[in-house]
């Protein structure tokens, strides 16, 4: 039985792989290894390692491999240290690693130093922050891709990578999106007392190379959500440098009736919050890949989505000037649900790595890479 090893950093992406966790676990031909490790681990992001731990997986390691606040260089290099020790006693056939966090890139590493097949899964894609150097430094490492579309797989045969090893499954976390057994909108807002029905939801995440600025890039976008009287629900950005800027202007708003402040949403109940909002702000992908699934508005606030927003309608891009971010919120506040976009999947992605895990090919896969010209 080959031993199929995953790693999840963050509530984001344990959202996008728990579709492919299911069917792992519940396969009778692999077994399942999760290393639950970065924000799942902190409690001031809402301890969401818990979340995980509910879904009763079986041979799960918590790994705590940073302190708040810490150089990400620093969190690097502790990750890649204890990872290696790791995968040389589990002895993984594979470990798959997910999009442009630093776990992943420390996954790509220490897999790819420890002779194990690495599969990348969402590679090949555009953004506007260190991430992406990231997310491209990872796909070099990878053996396999998982990519969302072909637009990713071309991306990814440009940089030197094989096409025989580049395999179009969509976004995973679309397979959750496009069930009907998603909680309900009445069951949402009573498990997370939120007391509004018309409101719109905001996360809004550092930018690394913007770090200097980023005190005065939340103050304004604060000042918006603030000034435009409509009800929000927010949520805690990611840890990268420049979180705490932004926490400390979600922390202005807890006496505000109109928001509700969350370190973490569950991710089924957020896409229902999502489904159900009048539109989505800040600089998630979420407001770039979820939110035109639901056909939902999104405000799409700075650099850090830079190259990753196409021609989409249901999405306004702003700077960080106030004013320009109040115009797109009444622009959005009173729109109609727009066009469903299906850009990154069709929520068929478990029965193409189903697919993907029979190939017989990919076990054969050549642990030394080469550059195809």
């Amino acid at each position: 039985m080959k031993k199929l090893l995953f790693i999840t950093g963050t509530r984001a992406d344990f959202g996008k792989l728990k579709p492919l966790l299911n069917l792992v676990q519940n396969s009778s031909e692999f077994e399942l290894h999760l290393i639950v490790t970065g924000m799942h681990m902190m409690s001031s992001y809402g301890s969401t390692y818990l979340e995980v731990l509910k879904q009763g997986y079986k041979n799960v390691y918590l790994i705590n491999n940073q302190f708040l606040n810490e150089p990400m260089s620093s969190v690097l290099g502790n990750t890649i240290n204890l990872f290696s020790r790791f995968f040389s006693e589990i002895k993984p056939d594979m470990v798959f690693i997910h999009g442009d966090r630093l776990e992943a890139l420390a996954g790509a590493i220490s897999g790819a130093f420890e002779n194990i097949l690495v599969c990348h899964i969402e590679g090949g894609e555009i953004s506007g922050t260190i991430d992406e150097s990231i997310r491209h430094a990872v796909s070099k490492f990878a053996h396999l891709h998982l990519v969302s579309n072909k637009e990713a797989k071309n991306l990814l045969i440009r940089m030197g990578e094989d096409e025989s090893k580049i395999f179009i499954i969509g976004s995973p976390d679309l397979d959750i999106m496009a069930s009907d057994n998603l909680p309900s909108l009445k069951e949402t807002f009573i498990h997370y007392n939120i007391g509004f029905e018309n409101y719109a939801i905001s996360l809004f995440h550092p930018v690394t190379t913007e770090n200097t600025l980023m005190q005065k890039y939340a103050k304004s976008y604060f000042n918006a959500l603030k000034n435009s009287s409509l009800n929000y629900i927010v949520i805690f950005p990611n840890n990268d440098n420049g979180s705490k800027f932004i926490i400390n202007g979600i922390s202005n708003l807890k006496d505000l009736k109109n928001f509700k402040i969350f370190p973490s949403i569950r991710f089924e109940y957020f896409l229902t919050l999502l489904k159900n909002s009048k539109f989505i702000i800040g600089n998630s992908s979420a407001g770039v890949r979820e939110a035109p699934f639901y056909g939902v508005g999104a405000i799409n606030v700075g650099t850090r989505q830079n190259g990753r927003v196409k021609n989409i309608n249901s999405i306004i891009n702003t700077s960080y000037d106030e004013d320009e971010i109040l115009k797109a919120i009444n622009l959005l506040k009173n729109s109609p649900k727009f066009e469903i976009n299906k850009e990154f999947g069709f929520g068929d992605s478990v029965s193409r790595f189903k697919e993907f895990l029979n190939n017989d090919e990919i076990w054969k896969t050549n642990l030394q890479k080469r550059f195809v010209l």
